[in-house]
């Protein structure tokens, strides 16, 4: 998540309220209390990211609350409906071999273990159908409890028990009456529609796992991985519900991995060769299910950062539901991936490694809490939830059993589902020491000097080492959100290989501030377009390691950056105190949307610098969803909650646009793939790239400055000027003497729709090149105040 996100989870019976979530720009930034308010629902709230302290101190009651059924579940007793033998310890969950199904899951601390086979039609009524015990001492190999199965498994899910302590304290949760997940289960079946509640108003019902079967099979028609160089990317966030969901999108299935594919030509036509999706992992959309007075909808967990399962799609996001038990929402994603490809288009995944939806000790047991708590969450000594993710708990990533179990997730949805690479949300989370530390256990021998507590940050942690040499995941793309919510910043530190890349947060924060015309930010500004060599040159990476961007899902959204000064989140129904006060915002001197039109046409203009930035940039830019047709969401910049409007694409504004800022973005993307120089390798030296002021080769680096401006030498375009005047002045600039040639316009973002930029179709082209005729002939040129501008250098005529 982006920021810090401090989301909150609805507590069983109603007994405590939501709280809005608030995402950081400053992850050390602690965040204030909210007011609460008052719910009457049947569900449960898990912690917000709230709490910035590494250990989120037990309750009271919390191991009453956590034993709060989510549903009743009426028992049938065992028959012989399956042939039933040992089994295997491998693979884990489950799968289809020698005529039947393997069963295999880890539990190291449960004392017993009975397999649950639930029909379709059972599961709704909160039935289980057959159960099957395992016998410790046939069924079990070390800590892997197994077993194997012949029979009718048409329409049938599966889930676990254990029993074992109960001990909170301990930091054991087992509860024999409890059916749990598979944490390997490749899909999750519960509720079938997006928002819709489940049995009696129900928010978390019984969920269950899908039985593979030897007729699971996709049609991948030759599909195979791009591998593009990630130097030539230029990468789309985006929210698969929300692009499609509005009903501007005309699309068959909205909201759906299928609307998706129907809109990937919009994709192809802006230029981008590589979606980032947010979290498609299971979770629950009713996770924060509350009514907001204010809009008149229901608050739901709209972006999905809250993991209920890793191995499987989200299932309200196919158009099939929980029909064929989950297999319509595996073929659906996949059908995605391969569209993609087909359009040169990669897919990376947005995953949630941090921490999982069963939140602190009041939260539900759903899968890994109930399997084995004690190896898959940090705990302190006394059994208290580490709460690095701000979320109220913290996957113990680097424990051997749970690095493995995340290794094995990258690499099913690399080799069976084909996408191209992940985002790994607060992945610095993923470099803490996990519960029990003991360096034999992990490098094999003791470390001299080895003091390391609970979540102190690894130099080498062992998941980062697992995963970047692993011979499948170091050939896809890895990029870290190198930041957490317990204070560990990483950015141009994150351990890395020589292949891990990051959301450079540092870019955005100085983009934005040199743009709006802050001053001392030209030099800053100056590392920013490089590729920002000041963080990842000395540790021997390439100006591809920094992913730059301007605006992501969390905050404002490119218009909104040049509308507000400041938040306006009532929609969220929390008095407006959630959300990041410090947006480095700029509103062009009026606050809101209905201003002057002067006022309008000078956030037009930022919005357009704001864009040609990321494309001259050495590194890898990245566009949020909406950005590239001027999407608002009123000054709104925590929108995590909301499934309308706020959050949707909306395609008719898009096409509104299609003849201003659209197109402005479509010739950029078009340009920068043009240019050699726009995605090097390496960062750019002297002999490839000199820096102007307003005077050639005289840039100015001081305090007061708000103005720079270099050329680049390019074998595809010769060279190219780019400037930017970010001073409330305009200026006349001087341009380098290039003999025997001309330096002639071709962006200028203080021009209107079309000649702010002249491409070969623009109507009377030549007259509006040679308004410039006269300054040009003279080697200067006039920029307005606010502006930017990329000039090329051409062959002068009768030279």
């Amino acid at each position: 998540m982006e920021f810090a996100q401090c989301t909150s989870r609805l507590l069983c019976a109603g007994k405590l309220s939501p709280r809005g979530a608030r995402r950081l720009t400053n992850p050390t930034r602690t965040v204030p209390k909210q007011q609460k308010t008052a719910l009457k629902l049947e569900t449960r709230v898990g912690n917000s990211r709230r709490s910035l302290v590494a250990v989120n101190a037990r309750a009271s009651d919390g191991a009453a609350e956590a034993e709060t059924s989510t549903a009743v579940v009426t028992e049938k007793p065992e028959s012989g409906r399956f042939q039933v033998s040992q089994g295997y310890p491998t693979p884990f969950g489950a799968t289809a071999r020698d005529g039947g199904v393997n069963f295999a899951i880890y539990s190291g601390n449960a004392v017993s273990a009975v397999l649950c086979l639930i029909s379709l039609s059972d599961l709704l009524d909160n039935k289980v159908t057959e159960q099957i015990s395992l016998d410790p001492l046939t069924n079990k190999t070390g800590d892997v409890w197994h077993v194997f199965l012949k029979g009718d498994f048409k329409d049938m899910l599966y889930g676990y028990k254990f029993d074992g302590i109960f001990s909170p304290e301990e930091g054991h949760y087992y509860n024999s009456s409890r059916i749990l997940l598979d944490p390997y289960a490749k899909a999750v079946i519960s509720r079938g529609e997006f928002g819709a509640l489940g049995p009696d108003g129900n928010c978390w019902p019984q969920m269950a796992c899908m039985v593979p079967s030897f007729d699971d099979e996709f049609d991948w028609e030759g599909d195979l991985p791009l591998k593009y160089p990630q130097r030539d990317l230029i990468i789309y966030e985006m929210h698969v519900r929300g692009f499609t969901r509005h009903e501007s999108s005309r699309t068959k299935f909205p909201g759906t991995y299928l609307g998706v594919v129907e809109k990937l030509d919009h994709l192809k036509e802006l230029g981008v060769n590589c979606i980032e999706l947010m979290p498609c992992h299971e979770f629950n959309e009713l996770e924060y299910f509350s009514y907001n007075s204010v809009l008149g909808d229901n608050k739901v967990n709209f972006w999905g950062y809250s993991t209920v399962n890793y191995f499987s799609p989200m299932i309200r996001y196919s158009s099939g539901g929980i029909q064929n038990c989950g297999r319509d929402a595996i073929n659906e994603f996949k059908l995605l991936i391969r569209e993609a490809h087909k359009r040169g288009i990669e897919v990376v995944m947005d995953v949630v490694f941090n921490h999982t939806a069963e939140g602190n000790e009041k939260g539900p047991i759903l899968s890994f809490r109930g399997v084995d708590n004690s190896v898959f969450y940090m705990l302190a000594p006394k059994g208290e939830f580490y709460n690095y993710s701000g979320c109220g708990n913290t996957f113990n990533c680097n424990n051997p059993v749970v690095r493995q179990f995340v290794v094995d997730s990258l690499r099913y949805w690399v080799t069976e589902m084909h996408v191209d690479g992940f985002r790994f949300d607060l992945a610095s989370i993923m470099t803490r020491g996990s519960s029990l530390w003991d360096a034999v256990n992990v490098y094999g021998k003791p470390i001299e000097g080895d003091l390391l507590t609970i979540g102190s940050p690894l130099s080498s942690p062992p998941l980062i080492d697992m995963i970047s040499t692993d011979p499948i995941l170091r050939g896809v793309k890895l990029i870290a959100e190198a930041w957490d919510t317990g204070g560990l910043y990483q950015v141009g530190m994150f351990p890395h290989w020589g292949i891990w890349s990051e959301w450079n947060g540092k870019y955005r924060d100085t983009v934005r501030q040199f743009i709006k015309g802050t001053d001392a930010f030209s030099g800053a500004f100056a590392e920013c377009l490089c590729g920002s060599p000041n963080l990842y040159q000395r540790g021997g990476r390439k100006p591809w390691n920094s992913i730059n961007f301007v605006c992501a899902h969390d905050g404002f959204t490119l218009a909104d950056l040049v509308t507000y000064n400041d938040k306006h989140n009532l929609a969220n129904g929390e008095d407006n105190n959630d959300g990041e006060s410090h947006n480095n915002s700029w509103n062009c001197g009026q606050e809101g949307e209905f201003v002057s039109l002067s006022v309008k046409k000078l956030r037009k203009r930022q919005m357009r610098n704001f864009f040609l930035c990321l494309m001259v940039s050495q590194g890898v830019p990245m566009i949020t969803m909406g950005d590239e047709y001027g999407h608002t969401k009123g000054g709104n910049n925590n929108t995590y909650c909301h499934d309308n409007y706020l959050n949707y694409f909306q395609w008719d504004k898009r096409e509104e646009s299609s003849s201003d800022f659209f197109r402005f973005c479509c010739l950029m993307t078009k340009f920068r793939h043009e240019c050699e120089s726009l995605g090097l390798n390496d960062f750019p030296t002297a002999e490839r790239l000199q820096w102007h002021g307003h005077a050639p080769g005289m840039p100015d680096w001081s305090e007061t400055s708000r103005f720079v401006a270099f050329t680049l030498i390019d074998s595809m375009k010769g060279e190219i000027y780019v400037a930017f005047n970010s001073s409330h002045l305009p200026v006349t600039i001087t341009l380098p003497e290039r003999p025997r040639f001309r330096w002639e316009p071709l962006v200028d973002t203080s021009k209107q729709t079309p000649y702010d930029f002249l491409s070969g179709d623009v109507p009377e082209r030549e007259t509006a090149v040679k308004q410039y005729a006269h300054f040009l002939d003279a080697n200067q040129y006039p920029m307005l105040s606010y502006s930017s501008i990329i000039l090329l250098l051409s062959p002068q005529e009768n030279a």
